[in-house]
This record gives C-alpha cells, structure tokens and sequence, in this order.
C-alpha cells in the first residue's frame, strides 16, 4: 500500500515570496484564461495561509506581552514624574 506524499509546509517567507511571484505573473498578462485561473487559486490559498500565519504571531506576541511586567517604556510614561504631572487642580 503506497503511503500518502507529505507536501513540504511552506515557511511565511517561501508563502510570500510564491504569492508575489504569481501576482507578477497574473500582472504580465501573458498567461491564458486557464492558467490564470490556477494561479489565482494558488494565490488565495497561500494569501490565507500568511494571514493564519500572521495571526498566530499576533497571539504569541500578545501574549509574551501580557506575560511581561509592565517598564516605563511599554507605559511610555517618566518614571521620575507622576502620571498626572501635567494636571493642575490648583
């Protein structure tokens, strides 16, 4: 029984790199209504697969960023002065 040919997973890099190799191939106008077709099929499909990709980094950061504690800088505020020092009731 022949076993199923795995496909490579794509890096985010190779994704894109494919993605805007057939967007210059869709932009030269040169490839048939057929080939055209394909080529865009491809391109949604890797288009989805770098969205998931982004997304799944967005997560990651969010949540080493929550995880962190909070520093002057991520509350981009001066340590040496209050956070309402430039509010006078008086």
């Amino acid at each position: 029984m022949p076993t199923p040919s795995k496909e490579p997973v794509p890096t985010f890099e190779n994704a894109l790199d494919r993605l805007e190799e057939i967007v210059g191939e869709m932009e030269s106008a040169q490839l048939p209504l057929d080939e055209l077709l394909i080529k865009f099929e491809e391109g949604t499909k890797l288009a989805s697969f770098c969205q998931e990709k982004l997304q799944a980094a967005e997560k990651r950061i969010e949540i080493v960023t929550r995880k962190s504690p909070p520093t002057s800088e991520t509350l981009n505020t001066n340590p040496n002065t209050s956070p309402n020092s430039d509010v006078s009731l008086f």
